[in-house]
């Protein structure tokens, strides 16, 4: 997919920029750290401040093949279905473009992209 975005903003697709970028944060946003997974503040010089260097670095989560399907067929439900309700308020070119999008996306899980 990243290897996607580039060539799109190369080719300067704006559909398929969105699909990509928004797509590609929402999986970044499932490998940020949980809070509960933070290491324990110092009473340093700045309240609230960890102490030392890198001591708040904590790796991020590595996501499954089958969980970054699952965002992946996510974004495209969510496209599907603001398509429709797009096409029922008569914004059909916006439905259109929505659409697109969940094609573009559809084939990524396909392996066809």
């Amino acid at each position: 997919m990243r290897r996607g975005l580039t060539a799109a903003m190369k080719a300067r697709d704006r559909r398929a920029v969105a699909a990509l970028r928004s797509t590609l944060a929402a999986i970044d946003n499932a490998e940020a750290v949980d809070a509960t997974q933070a290491p324990p503040v110092g009473e340093g010089e700045i309240a609230g401040a960890a102490l030392g260097v890198g001591a708040a670095e904590v790796e991020r989560r590595t996501l499954t093949a089958a969980q970054t399907e699952a965002i992946v067929r996510r974004e495209v439900a969510e496209r599907e279905t603001a398509a429709q309700a797009y096409e029922r308020a008569g914004q059909s070119p916006h439905a259109d473009r929505l659409r697109a999008e969940a094609e573009l996306l559809s084939a990524y899980l396909h392996g066809n992209a």
